[in-house]
């Protein structure tokens, strides 16, 4: 549906949603959101998420990806989705978000969902349910995801440049990174699992695998191997962050882990300095299951983090614009 949509009985309906949502920036989430509003609702998402999955297996950790870089900016609030307007300085045109993709499958999830249920779910819940599914048809774990996330009517590309986890990091700024959207150690470990599928640029771990203090706790043939693949494509060079299993969402990302062959700094950075966090890489990296029951728990901790309060929000008609009134 296009903003424009002129439906008298709609515009109403929509200013409603923007008033109170702007009243109470933190949303109250429920499984059940949708029952009544739009019951086909993730019938919708898991279908077209499994077909899009089924074409291309690597929009799944595309998706995933998607939802991350939106909570970590303002809460999960949809804000990466927009474009740029004379308004609006988009997350997407931020250095670390240059490499996002997965908009159009967004776009598809929210068309078939404005033509079943017009003006009725949140391009930030999409995000939420579609992660869920993109994990569960790479072969990991479900969860009840939790609704009624509304969108942001605006972008925070200063924050997309400067407070995403960065692929250069070190432990203790990856910890502080989480710990400002009320996430702990734990869940950073378990969060960072999700790297058990899809791949990475040459540019983002170049600094681990050519040596220096960031490249010396790695395998040596794990870094010759990826050092090939910098020299053969430069920068833009793909490597995925499991050689075995690449779009087998499994614990796999673990026991690389253990043996030294984390693809980027901020991976390997989670392993090697003894304590608590060497055991919580070790379990999982002997226990796919609770791996599995981990995730599914923070995932829906970190989909959890609103926007800040008095933020203007609605229910975007388009993913990728506000609506106009």
């Amino acid at each position: 549906m296009s903003p424009s949509r002129s439906s008298t009985w709609l515009a109403p309906m929509i200013l409603c949603v923007l008033v109170a949502s702007t009243a109470n920036g933190e949303p109250h989430l429920s499984a059940s959101y949708y029952d009544t509003t739009c019951p086909s609702a993730q019938h919708i998402v898991q279908s077209v998420m499994a077909s899009k999955v089924a074409a291309d297996q690597s929009i799944a950790p595309a998706v995933l990806r998607l939802f991350f870089h939106d909570c970590f900016i303002n809460g999960c609030d949809g804000s990466v989705l927009l474009d740029k307007t004379p308004s609006i300085d988009s997350e997407k045109d931020a250095v670390p978000n240059d490499s996002l993709r997965g908009f159009d499958v967004i776009d598809e999830i929210k068309s078939q969902l404005e033509h079943a249920c017009p003006a009725s779910v949140s391009c930030a819940d999409i995000l939420a349910l579609a992660s869920r599914d993109a994990v569960a048809l790479l072969g990991g774990p479900t969860w009840n995801v939790q609704l009624g996330r509304k969108d942001s009517r605006g972008a925070d590309k200063d924050a997309a440049e400067n407070d995403l986890p960065s692929p250069h990091a070190n432990l203790t700024d990856l910890i502080s990174r989480f710990a400002e959207h009320g996430l702990d150690a734990k869940d950073m470990v378990v969060l960072s699992g999700a790297h058990t599928v899809g791949t990475a640029r040459c540019l983002h771990y170049k600094d681990r695998v050519f040596g220096g203090e960031a490249g010396a706790d790695i395998d040596p043939a794990f870094a010759e191997l990826r050092r090939e693949t910098c020299q053969a494509g430069g920068d833009d060079a793909m490597a995925p962050f499991d050689e075995q299993t690449p779009m087998r969402f499994d614990n796999a990302y673990y026991k690389d882990l253990v043996a030294r062959r984390g693809l980027l700094t901020s991976d390997q950075e989670l392993y090697g300095c003894g304590g608590p966090l060497d055991h919580l890489v070790e379990k999982y990296s002997k226990d796919g299951e609770a791996f599995a029951k981990d995730f599914a728990k923070a995932m829906v901790k970190m989909g959890n983090i609103p926007p800040p309060p008095r933020m203007p929000v609605e229910v975007r008609l388009k993913c990728s614009m506000v609506n106009t009134y």
